[in-house]
């Protein structure tokens, strides 16, 4: 299965509703869902190499498997909300298990990444979730409850700005700008990771911008020191309740999850078990073999 099937589900809020898209590989009716739900500015693309990896081993050793990307809303080809108050981890969380109602799996298997990995400490950490959103396996990517101040501050510099380019070559080097944190990769993983970050500008020219609502800055800018200490407390007590068997994954470079914060995530909730890779900072892409194959192993071994 080359290319997945984009799917939409319907999720309520306060103006309406709106859609929230969804990419999805292998079986479509199989009770076996890999949740994959990704960083702030990214989009359920991203997983295009892990899931077709995925896949490809659960067919090997006769296993039916789905795996579903959804896009976050505000991003790729999920609706821009109304009132960007939404923006927000709860109204995501909530977000998904509209999704989850929708799929129905009985095994569920999240990997979330950034942003993605804090929406699946808030679902997996819900004491009395329906049977639908309680998830066996969780992988958190280089995200934990404590989030490092300066690594928000430099993420924040950039947020919002989705620029005008010439060409898909000179939207991904302006991608790589803001992130060589994310490690080595051949100009055709680059390139690859990028082009679904892209969309017509709409004005008749063929330029091109980021994916992204713009206003996705607004309540992030919005989030003082203060602010942030209460986020992470509510996260805390949300890892605390976690039962998922846990992988934390980090980068070795990583600025926003720092190795205290992974320490302590060893040692309380689900004792994440924790791997790191070198030379990579916030966030590993899961598009290097060693980083697929830990993934794949964790959750289908």
């Amino acid at each position: 299965m080359s290319e997945p099937s984009l799917e939409f589900v319907t999720c309520p809020d306060a103006q309406g509703g709106h859609r929230m898209a969804y990419w999805q590989w292998g079986q479509p009716d199989s009770a076996h869902v890999v949740l994959c739900v990704h960083g702030l500015t990214r989009q359920g693309r991203d997983f295009d190499v892990l899931a077709q990896a995925l896949c490809a081993h659960a067919a090997s050793i006769g296993h039916s498997l789905r795996v579903v990307c959804p896009d976050v809303v505000g991003r790729g080809q999920s609706d821009w909300l109304k009132d960007p108050q939404g923006y927000q981890i709860p109204d995501y969380a909530a977000d998904m298990l509209a999704l989850l109602q929708q799929l129905q799996p009985t095994t569920l298997d999240w990997l979330g990444t950034s942003m993605g990995g804090l929406i699946g400490m808030a679902v997996a950490g819900l004491p009395n979730a329906p049977a639908f959103a309680k998830v066996r396996r969780l992988v958190l990517n280089d995200v934990g409850p404590t989030l490092e101040w300066q690594a928000l501050q430099r993420i924040g510099q950039y947020l919002g700005n989705t620029g005008v380019f010439a060409t898909e070559q000179q939207g991904a080097d302006a991608m790589w700008a803001t992130s060589s944190s994310f490690g080595p990769h051949t100009k055709a993983q680059w390139l690859a990771l990028c082009r679904p970050m892209l969309k017509p500008l709409g004005d008749g020219s063929g330029r091109l911008t980021l994916h992204y609502d713009p206003a996705l800055a607004g309540p992030y800018a919005a989030v003082t020191p203060e602010f942030a200490a209460q986020g992470e407390a509510l996260l805390w007590q949300a890892y605390d309740h976690i039962t998922a068997r846990t992988l934390l994954i980090r980068g070795a470079e990583s600025d926003l999850l720092s190795p205290r914060t992974a320490h302590a995530m060893t040692q309380r909730g689900p004792k994440a078990r924790l791997l790191e890779f070198a030379g990579v900072g916030h966030a590993p892409t899961l598009v290097a073999d060693d980083q697929v194959q830990t993934v794949v192993s964790f959750l289908l071994d």
